[in-house]
């Protein structure tokens, strides 16, 4: 089943919390869908290009439910969390966003970045847990008017619920948003379930289909109500009408398109969601859980994502020799080391690991 993945050659491959490994599948889709259309038809394969992404949309729906229609690609996920909050409808008041202070800083910054008197970030504490919907429950109130979390916290590997979250937010009115960059791939999710009003996603993590191409998800009862500020060709109702004077955002989530699209990014994340697809995420993670079970007996599935954060303090530098020396791929942040274990992962790989740990 691992073959369905091409991993480096140096040593075991534990990074895909950071880089998914590449596929079989996506490497000949970058050719097949990409490099062959527009080597064999030039300006004529915009067609094939543009049949590529829509079939990047309907693998996500595939794999996350939802519709088709509700899916719109973007570069990445603070590019998305930036066009849904500029199209909310305008308020009297700062619209106050509340994150917990956990969460990737990139959508934070996308918060701090816009205009003050019209946006707020609001941090639930470090030391408060992100897993514990008793802790969301203190700080959602009427004042708080969007809730994002993070599903997987990139950092320490918890698990937020986000169905139980949700449903506090709900009760006082606010629009819930989610954060999947750690999440897709390996847990499983099917988005209707959640009672959310937009989700925020990328390939390059657990979906294996590499940096560029990112994606969100928008309710499609709430699409009536939002308003881009930025637009493009590719975001017309009809992208080949070409009257300048006559411009209609798309009803469905392409009205979050802008101008001409990538492709190449899409053609090789189509083959990597079509492989998780071919798997099945459910088979995915138990893999992963056995693994991480290994490597870490006491670990907490319930509230753990992929990702194994383990704090060394001043174990460190000896740890990171140690999983240097098995030439395994893995990653530092201070004195925190993270791994993540694919499918491409044996048992051998894992309890290697394991003994770098203790």
């Amino acid at each position: 089943m691992d073959t369905a993945f091409i991993t480096p050659d140096r040593g075991p491959y534990f990074l895909s919390h950071s880089v998914g490994p590449l596929t079989q599948k996506g490497q000949n889709y970058l050719n097949e869908h990409y490099v062959e259309p527009w080597r064999d038809g030039g300006g004529r394969a915009w067609p094939f290009w543009l049949t590529l992404l829509d079939r990047f949309s309907g693998a996500l729906a595939k794999l996350l439910g939802g519709r088709e229609d509700e899916f719109a690609h973007q570069p990445n996920l603070s590019a998305g969390l930036s066009k849904y909050l500029l199209s909310l409808p305008s308020s009297d008041n700062p619209l106050k966003i509340l994150m917990h202070a956990n969460a990737f800083p990139s959508m934070g910054f996308v918060v701090s970045a816009l205009p003050a008197e019209s946006y707020e970030l609001v941090l639930i504490p470090e030391d408060r847990p992100a897993h514990d919907p008793n802790v969301w429950a203190e700080f959602v109130t009427s004042k708080i008017d969007i809730v994002l979390i993070t599903h997987v916290h990139s950092m320490t590997g918890i698990l937020s619920p986000v169905p139980e979250i949700a449903r506090i937010a709900k009760k006082f009115g606010a629009r819930v948003l989610v954060d999947t960059a750690q999440s897709a791939g390996i847990i499983p999710i099917h988005i209707p379930e959640w009672d959310v009003d937009a989700v925020f996603g990328s390939c390059i993590k657990w979906l294996c289909g590499g940096p560029g191409a990112g994606w969100m998800w928008v309710k499609a009862e709430t699409l009536p109500d939002l308003t881009p500020l930025s637009a493009g060709w590719f975001a017309h109702e009809n992208p080949f009408e070409f009257d300048i004077r006559n411009f209609r955002f798309s009803e469905t989530a392409k009205k979050f398109w802008d101008g001409t699209p990538s492709v190449a990014p899409y053609a090789m994340a189509l083959g990597g969601i079509e492989t998780i697809l071919n798997i099945g995420v459910e088979t995915i993670r138990a893999h992963n859980l056995e693994m991480l079970k290994i490597i870490e007996p006491d670990i907490d599935a319930s509230i753990n994502g992929g990702t194994l954060c383990f704090e060394a303090q001043d174990r460190a530098d000896e740890i990171e020799n140690k999983l240097k020396a098995l030439r395994a791929y893995f990653d530092r942040r201070g004195s925190r080391l993270r791994i993540s274990p694919h499918l491409s992962i044996s048992k051998d790989e894992a309890k290697a690991v394991r003994d770098c740990l203790t």
